[in-house]
């Protein structure tokens, strides 16, 4: 079994149109575990403690890859963090928040190219971190073209804190994945043919990084033109939530 950094872009497409053959291989890994989901609470990210060892490995990954499916099988990224916030009781309520961030990154010739405007079409940039109660869930970088939104969703955009994607819900766009990458590899290479040096074998905390995984996608109209390029991180504050207790795995 092999794991890339990187997933070629035809097989997003594809696993976009198939997302229940993603979600059944993460949940069948979950399944094998006997995988129980503890309660969550407010607590900031990486409180809860996760020991080292294969079976946490095996379900981090398995949780990573139903969070990567779920992203790719929905057009709204916001919605999909909602859910899953409220899967595992990150917060109370479980809405998803953004706070944007001041910061500025010029369009490139390539990003205008993928947006399908010529060099003098005025781009807006907005930054913004997408929380669930005290938990980054994600970072998201987006590029969009004000002559395709309302004048109202121009002025949301500009002085509000609503995420992208519910200010320009009533257009109904969808979503097509450019690539899909898996930031941090929970079993390192040849654990499947039982390496002894391959896993953790003590009890140590597991060290999730800050970022998980990338998603680059356009955000198009119903007739398919393209209103925003979007790259969003996802963070550790998804694991934000304790592993089951130890006499609920089937070993380590």
């Amino acid at each position: 079994m092999e794991f890339n950094d990187r997933i070629d872009p035809l097989i997003v497409r594809r696993a976009s149109r198939r997302p229940a053959v993603m979600e059944r291989r993460a949940w069948l890994l979950l399944s094998l575990l006997a995988f129980g989901t503890a309660g969550g609470a407010n607590e900031p990210t990486q409180i809860s403690v996760w020991r080292d060892s294969l079976t946490t490995r095996l379900e981090a990954l398995a949780l990573l890859e139903t969070l990567n499916a779920d992203l790719l099988s929905h057009d709204s990224a916001t919605k999909t963090l909602e859910r899953w916030c409220d899967a595992h009781h990150l917060a109370s309520p479980t809405t998803v928040t953004a706070e944007r961030v001041s910061e500025d990154k010029p369009v490139s010739d390539e990003q205008r190219r993928i947006l399908e405007i010529g060099p003098a079409e005025p781009v807006r940039y907005r930054r913004v971190r997408l929380h669930c109660g005290a938990h980054v869930l994600s970072q998201a970088d987006n590029w969009y073209v004000p002559r395709r939104l309302t004048s109202d969703m121009n002025r949301q955009l500009e002085t509000t804190d609503r995420a992208f994607g519910r200010v320009i819900e009533p257009l109904h766009f969808r979503r097509e994945t450019l690539s899909a990458t898996l930031l941090w590899q929970p079993l390192p290479p040849g654990w499947e043919m039982g390496a002894a040096t391959a896993i953790p074998r003590t009890e140590g905390r597991l060290e999730f990084p800050e970022d998980l995984l990338e998603h680059r996608a356009v955000l198009r109209t119903p007739e398919g033109k393209p209103l925003s390029l979007v790259v969003e991180t996802y963070t550790s504050g998804i694991f934000a939530f304790p592993e089951p207790a130890p006499s609920e795995h089937t070993g380590s």
